[in-house]
C-alpha cells in the first residue's frame, strides 16, 4: 500500500498566530513535524498542505515538499483531501499528521497505517486518561470503543457516565480514553467523507469525525502510550521543552 501522509497546517491561528513557522529549539515546528514523519517507515511520501507562501518557502528552504491549498476549507481533512488531488504519483491512502504536534512519534504514524483495512477505511489512536483534570475538560476529546477496537462515539464529555459512583472514583473503576488527533484514510473514502454534509451529532460537539460515523463509516482505533503535546499558544512552546527535554530527541 502506498501511503502519503499529510501535514495540514495553517497560517492564521487566534491563539497563535504563523505557530507553524515558530522556533522550538532553532528549528521552525513545521520542520520539526516533517522531520519525524519522515522516520515513518510505512509512508511513500510527506508533503505539507498549506494556504499560506510562507510556510511554503520555509518548507522548500529546509528541502520538503509542500502544495498550495485553499484558505477556505474548515477542516484538515478537506486540505488533505485537495493536497492528496494534486498530487502527481498515485496513493492508497493518506495519514492527516497534526501540524502542531512538533515531537510526533514515527511508530505512532505506523501504527495508525497498520489499523487501515477495507472493512475499515479509517483509523485514528487514543491515549489512556490518567488524570481527572483531562477526563473532565472539555478540551480534551474522549473516546469508547467496542470489543474490536472500533469507535462507539466521542465526545467531550468524560464517557461512559459511571452512574452510581463518585467522579473522583471513575478512573479508579475502568479505562477512559483521550482521542488523539492523527487520522488514515483510503483514499477514495477520503473523497467521501469531504463530501458529506454536516451532520447535527458534528454540530453538537463540534467534532467532525462523528459527521463520518453518523453516515455509517467505521473508525478503527489504536491505544498509544507514547509521549504526546500540542502547540496551541506561544506559552506551550516552553512547556513543550519541559514536557520532553532537549535531550528527548
Amino acid at each position: 500500500m502506498r501511503i502519503i501522509g499529510i501535514i495540514p497546517a495553517r497560517y492564521a491561528s487566534t491563539r497563535f498566530p504563523g505557530k507553524p513557522l515558530a522556533l522550538i529549539d532553532g528549528i521552525p515546528m513545521i520542520q520539526r513535524v516533517y522531520m519525524q514523519a519522515e522516520k515513518a517507515s510505512l509512508l511513500s511520501s510527506v508533503v505539507v498542505a498549506t494556504d499560506d507562501q510562507r510556510i511554503i518557502d520555509a518548507v522548500h528552504g529546509f528541502g520538503g515538499k509542500a502544495v498550495m491549498t485553499s484558505a477556505d476549507h474548515a477542516s484538515g481533512t478537506d486540505r488533505c483531501r485537495e493536497a492528496l488531488e494534486k498530487q502527481i504519483e498515485e496513493f492508497d491512502a493518506v495519514i492527516n499528521i497534526q501540524g502542531d504536534e512538533p515531537y510526533i512519534d514515527p511508530d505512532q504514524i505506523n501504527q495508525v497505517a497498520e489499523l487501515l483495512s477495507p472493512g475499515c477505511p479509517i483509523a485514528s489512536l487514543c491515549a489512556p486518561i490518567s488524570k481527572p483534570t483531562e477526563l473532565f475538560n472539555p478540551n480534551v476529546v474522549k473516546v469508547v470503543l467496542n470489543l474490536q477496537s472500533r469507535a462507539l462515539y466521542f465526545s467531550r464529555n468524560p464517557i461512559p457516565y459511571y452512574r452510581g459512583v463518585p467522579e473522583e472514583e471513575w478512573l479508579l473503576r475502568m479505562p477512559y480514553y483521550k482521542h488523539m488527533g492523527i487520522y488514515a484514510y483510503l483514499s477514495e473514502v477520503l473523497k467521501k467523507l469531504t463530501q458529506l454534509p454536516v451532520s447535527d451529532l458534528e454540530k453538537a460537539e463540534s467534532l467532525e469525525q462523528l459527521r463520518w460515523m453518523e453516515n455509517g463509516f467505521s473508525i478503527a482505533m489504536g491505544v498509544s502510550h507514547a509521549l504526546s503535546f500540542g502547540v496551541d499558544t506561544p506559552e506551550d512552546v516552553d512547556k513543550l521543552r519541559n514536557f520532553f527535554g532537549k535531550t528527548a530527541y
